[in-house]
C-alpha cells in the first residue's frame, strides 16, 4: 500500500512539474504536509521526494528543504544521417569541447569485432572522449578501430578528439553508416562521474558503424552514451544532399 501511495506522491508531483504549477526555485512541500495529505507515514513521503531527487528533479538544502531545479534548455542532436557528433554540436551553434580519455587495446569481443571485419588475433583499439557543452559534461564517445586500417592508432589515439577529422587526414572525405541500434541503460559509478550524474539518469546507448562510402571498408564501430535529460533527439531521416 506504501508503495502504491509513494509512485501517487510521485506522479502528483511531476504532473505539477509538468504543467509548471510549480516554478523552478519553488519549494516543494515538506516530508510532514505530503504525509498528512497523503495519510501516509513521513517515510513515505521521505522516499518519493528521494526518489524525484535522484532522478535530478529537485534539490535539497539542509534546513530549508527540496526545491525544483532549473532546468536547461535541451540539445537538439539528429540520431540519423552521416556527420559527426562535433560537425552537429558547430552547425547548431552549441560551444562544444571534447576531452580525450583514453586509446587502450581491447579483449576480444564479437560483436565488436564482427562488426569491423576483423579475425581473432586482430589488435582492436578503443578511444573514450568525453563530450562538454557549456561546461556540462553531455556524452561518452567510444570508438573501436582496428589497428590494421590504422596503424599509428596506438600512438595517435590518445591525441584524437574528432574521429572524423583524423580519417579525413588520412584521405578518407565521406561516410556512411550501414547499421545504428538505440537502447537504454543506466549509468556505472565510473559513467556517473564522468556524466556528473547519478544512478537513476537513464542513458541513451547508439551503437553503429562507419563506412568509407568510397571503399567500403568498415573504419570503425561506434558506441555512444547520450545523458537522456539533456537533449531533444530528433529521428526524422535527413534529406540527401
Amino acid at each position: 500500500m506504501s508503495e502504491s501511495k509513494e509512485t501517487q506522491i510521485i506522479d502528483d508531483i511531476m504532473e505539477q512539474i509538468i504543467t509548471k504549477m510549480i516554478k523552478p526555485g519553488e519549494k516543494l512541500p515538506s516530508e510532514n504536509r505530503l504525509a498528512n495529505e497523503y495519510k501516509v507515514p513521513r517515510m513515505t513521503a521521505r522516499k518519493a521526494l528521494a526518489t524525484l531527487e535522484a532522478r535530478g528533479y529537485i534539490y535539497s538544502i539542509h534546513g530549508k528543504g527540496r526545491f525544483l531545479k532549473k532546468t536547461s534548455k535541451p540539445i537538439q542532436l539528429h540520431l540519423t544521417g552521416n556527420k559527426s557528433f562535433t560537425d552537429k554540436m558547430i552547425q547548431t551553434g552549441y560551444h562544444l569541447t571534447t576531452r580525450n580519455m583514453y586509446c587502450s587495446k581491447i579483449k576480444y569481443d564479437q560483436k565488436i569485432y564482427e562488426t569491423l571485419q576483423a579475425d581473432e588475433t586482430a589488435s582492436i583499439y578503443k578511444i573514450g572522449r568525453l563530450r562538454i557543452i557549456d561546461d556540462e559534461p553531455i556524452a561518452i564517445h567510444q570508438s573501436f578501430v582496428d589497428q590494421a586500417n590504422f596503424p599509428n592508432i596506438a600512438q595517435e589515439g590518445s591525441e584524437i578528439i574528432s574521429m572524423f577529422a583524423y580519417y579525413r587526414k588520412l584521405g578518407y572525405s565521406e561516410f556512411r553508416s550501414k547499421k545504428s541500434y538505440l537502447s537504454v541503460t543506466y549509468p556505472t559509478s565510473y559513467e556517473q562521474q564522468l556524466l556528473s550524474c547519478n544512478s537513476m539518469v537513464p542513458l541513451i546507448v547508439v551503437e553503429s558503424d562507419c563506412i568509407d562510402v568510397k571503399t567500403g571498408k568498415v573504419l570503425e564501430y561506434t558506441k555512444i552514451l547520450y545523458r537522456s535529460d539533456k537533449f531533444k533527439y530528433d529521428i526524422s531521416v535527413e534529406e540527401s544532399q
